[in-house]
């Protein structure tokens, strides 16, 4: 069933594309009815604009937090057209019909995010817009409501294409789109009142947007998908410059070696298999850092995931050309170095911001009917932390090594032990159920594999 737009009710705190819609609704012979900042902003770019207060005969008052909680205005959204009880409600009360909104809600999640005072954040919490979506989206039969500026141009073709009408299809999709939105920002408002009192909230909210439908899962007979609760950090802040599409177990290691190459401040190289890391060092270049976290286990780094805390040079590259691995994970990679890797076509190689998450934020895992809630630890042990026991006193560079190897430890599946020398792993053992095993295995490695290296390169 298609709709025809007569009217339209804008309301926006995204004034991007602003002008091209009220252009396409103009030329489609469709009254705008609009609010506040968002008429003056039309008005200024020319456009013939009813101002919500004219519509309704009602000012806008105390700040503009009243305006279109009215009954010319949610009437006129959801009245069922085909309804004879509705349309002689309408005719009675002198209600129009509004076909169209378009609204976008106060940046409620920006201003907590920029650590506004609680009175800014309150005013940011938006009463009007979210009543209009929901209204709109639950009558979408008749009403259609666009949320996102981006879906500007897919409402303009549809008037386009239809003679200022909407199809039930599009009408559908876009009110989806809009309870998914007035979710999240119910649940953003939700945590951020609870985060007031309490550290662990009662109920938990949580909101993630489809980043990525992926191939399968951890096996081939599982569906899977990759989610983003945060596009600004984290894998799901990565630009893929190359290679073939991340896989669920690549995402999975991916994020383990970013959570660990950003435990260090100096030029640091991990990497990761199977989300342990069988290769850990810092030096004085990039490169040095890689060479000595090769050297701890370079046969378990065949197939690997890499991460590196500075710009992957072209000398690094060249070293990186010769092994197989899976990604290379950098804040940046140089020119001439992306020509190297160019050569490699199913290589994955991707740049991200290494953002360092806030104090407070949560690891959560899930469980067979709930979730296990934890603080990240994002604490590092420092000399203050440490009590020496033994006889003799470790020296400068024993302590060194020793805070090294905690910061490596802390990204190993346990029972963990890490064995370090000259700022380097040169064993570990992971993901024994006897510690005693782990010790076994990390030790083996430091005395048969490339380890030795480091080890001789400390003096030890």
């Amino acid at each position: 069933m298609d709709i025809t737009i007569k009217r339209a009710l804008i309301s926006v705190s995204d004034k991007r594309n602003l002008d091209s819609l009220a252009e396409a609704l103009t030329k489609n012979k469709i009254q705008i009815i609009s609010t506040g900042g968002t008429a003056a902003k039309l008005k200024e770019l020319g456009h013939d604009v009813t101002e919500i207060s004219e519509y309704t005969g009602a000012p806008e008052i105390m700040d503009g937090r009243v305006k279109t909680l009215h009954p010319k205005v949610h009437g006129g959204l959801l009245a069922c057209l085909d309804k004879e009880h509705h349309v002689k409600a309408m005719s009675e009360h002198g209600i129009e019909s509004i076909n169209l909104v378009v609204v976008n809600l106060y940046p409620f999640e920006e201003t907590v995010a920029r650590d506004a005072s609680f009175d800014e954040v309150i005013e940011q919490i938006d009463i009007g817009g979210p009543s209009m979506v929901r209204s709109a989206a639950k009558n979408y039969m008749y009403t259609t409501i666009v949320t996102d500026p981006s879906d500007y141009q897919d409402l303009i073709a549809e008037l386009n294409q239809n003679k200022a009408a909407t199809t039930l299809e599009f009408r559908h999709k876009l009110a989806a789109k809009a309870f998914s939105q007035t979710a999240r920002y119910d649940a953003a408002i939700a945590n951020w009142f609870a985060s007031q009192n309490d550290n662990l909230a009662p109920t938990l909210h949580i909101t993630a947007d489809l980043k990525q439908s992926l191939r399968y899962g951890e096996n081939p007979h599982q569906e899977a998908a990759f989610y983003s609760t945060d596009a600004s950090q984290g894998i799901a802040a990565a630009t893929q410059l190359q290679g073939k599409e991340l896989s669920y177990n690549n995402i999975h290691d991916a994020d383990a070696a970013l959570q660990l190459v950003m435990e260090f401040n100096n030029p640091a190289a991990v990497i990761i298999k199977h989300t342990n890391p069988c290769g850990a060092a810092t030096g004085k270049t990039i490169e040095e850092a890689y060479d000595k976290a090769l050297a701890s286990d370079s046969v378990s780094a065949f197939g690997g995931i890499l991460a590196f805390n500075q710009t992957v040079t072209p000398e690094l590259a060249e070293k990186l050309s010769s092994m197989f691995v899976e990604a290379i994970i950098a804040p940046d990679v140089a020119p001439e170095a992306k020509k190297l890797f160019a050569k490699k076509k199913n290589l994955r190689v991707l740049t991200l911001p290494l953002i360092q998450p806030e104090q407070g934020s949560k690891a959560i895992k899930s469980i067979q009917g709930g979730l296990l809630v934890q603080d990240l630890d994002l604490r590092a042990t420092t000399n203050q932390d440490l009590q020496v026991v033994s006889k003799r006193q470790p020296s400068a560079q024993e302590l060194l090594d020793l805070l090294f190897a905690f910061k490596v430890c802390k990204h190993v599946k346990s029972n963990a032990i890490v064995l370090a020398s000259n700022n380097a792993t040169v064993g570990v053992g992971a993901g024994q159920m006897s510690r005693v095993d782990s010790v076994k295995i990390a030790v083996e490695k430091a005395n048969t594999l490339g380890g030795q290296d480091n080890l001789r390169a400390n003096g030890s």
